[in-house]
């Protein structure tokens, strides 16, 4: 076991380790190593190379613990920063970030990256604006964080979520059961992130009344979406024409983001993404923004990543 840090002070030491040493775990899992920490230096096991980048993270998580205890999920953000070399602002990232939202139970909701942040504020400065990369990225949540925030601040009338209803090949005409009881597995995702923001009670009132509407796209034909935010999830499998019409929707005084991940199209072979057109038409129009998600956004349990490798192997 060699010394790969040594702390400059024990006083913030519980913000590093987490809850019930929870940050060490994860490190401890990331690697598949062993660490520890005796009196004031952490030890471990691994090679040089993981030493190294162990010993800038921990330097930035000592700098940090004085004012905040990171989650795991940060603790793993840091680290995939500093194997791609981009730790440089992550302090002043952690330490000056805003918060987005308050979910219903009390809790803070941050943007969690650096392409988070920025997603946020091009939302919050233009009209339209994709946000495109692989999932697990925050693209949905963070768009339905950002959509409620705009309602409870009296910014919006109307907030309206959509998915085209086709997913693993299955179109809605050849499913059994009722309208409803076909739509709501497709749509179930935006329901848990509006429960999430604004409880069942709350959530389900607004959807009584008018004021959040969540529906397949077909049923956006033929509408002027004015005072709205308006999001369009799984965007990749939308055709051409879809597209088009949902983009025209869009009226005065409104807001429309665009999820999607180009690579992972439910459509059927041959049939053109009208994502992926529309991120090539619309790039040069202003006002029109893309924020790109990579897989350096992608935080996941460690456990899970260690798996997903092994299928990908």
């Amino acid at each position: 076991m060699k010394v790969v840090y040594k702390l400059k002070d024990l006083k913030h030491v519980h913000n590093i380790l987490g809850n019930f040493d929870a940050n060490l775990e994860v490190i401890k899992t990331y690697f598949e190593i062993n660490l520890i920490l005796s009196e004031d230096s952490f030890y471990t096991d691994a090679s040089e190379a993981v030493r190294v980048i162990l010993a800038d993270v921990l330097e930035v998580m000592e700098e940090l613990s004085a004012k905040i205890s990171l989650s795991q999920r940060e603790v793993i953000y840091l680290i995939k920063l500093r194997e791609e070399n981009k730790l440089n602002n992550s302090v002043d990232f952690f330490l000056h970030r805003k918060t987005v939202i308050h979910k219903a139970s009390g809790t803070p909701v941050y943007p969690e990256t650096f392409t988070q942040l920025t997603y946020i504020k091009t939302i919050e400065h233009e009209e339209l604006v994709f946000g495109v990369g692989p999932a697990g990225t925050g693209k949905t949540y963070l768009a339905v964080a950002m959509a409620v925030s705009y309602l409870k601040q009296n910014k919006i009338k109307k907030l309206i979520l959509t998915r085209p209803a086709v997913e693993a090949g299955e179109y809605l005409g050849y499913l059994p059961g009722d309208l409803k009881e076909k739509i709501d597995p497709y749509l179930r995702p935006l329901y848990d992130a509006l429960y999430d923001f604004l409880g069942y009670e709350t959530t389900n009132k607004l959807l009584e009344t008018g004021v959040i509407e969540i529906a397949p796209l077909a049923y956006m034909r033929g509408k002027t979406l004015e005072n709205a935010f308006i999001i369009l999830d799984e965007a990749q499998n939308t055709t051409t024409m879809q597209m088009k019409m949902f983009l025209t929707r869009l009226g005065f005084h409104s807001k429309m983001v665009i999820t999607g991940d180009p690579s992972q199209t439910d459509l059927p072979r041959g049939q053109k993404s009208g994502l992926i057109e529309a991120l090539t038409i619309l790039k040069e129009i202003p006002n029109i923004k893309v924020v790109e998600f990579q897989r350096l956004d992608v935080v996941r349990n460690p456990l899970v990543q260690k798996i997903l490798e092994r299928y990908d192997s």
